[in-house]
């Protein structure tokens, strides 16, 4: 960054404001209820996280949460996808 810039006057054409289009910052903070626990997590399992979180700058916690959120989300869906799949096999069974 040691090369320096040289600013001329000339115009800079035809301009116009674009209206502000960004949300404000505090509907940018990701809002979810939390609720504390207490777990015990092998010794193993938390030098991993720890390990993973020091290389992407970020909490080891927050890795688990995210993690947990992930696993959930994946077994809700994965559970409603089933039980409207027997429903819709129940429907074609009774109009046979």
């Amino acid at each position: 960054m040691s090369a320096n810039v040289k600013y001329t006057n000339e115009p800079l054409g035809d301009l116009r404001v674009i209206p502000d289009f960004l949300p404000p910052p505090q509907d940018l903070v990701f809002q979810d209820e939390g609720v504390k626990v207490t777990i015990a997590l092998s010794k193993r399992s938390v030098e991993f996280f720890k390990g993973e979180a020091q290389k992407h700058h970020t909490q080891y916690q927050r890795m688990i949460r995210r993690l947990l959120d992930v696993y959930a989300e994946h077994h809700m869906r994965s559970r409603r996808t089933r039980v409207s799949g027997s429903h819709s096999k129940l429907s074609g069974k009774g109009a046979a």
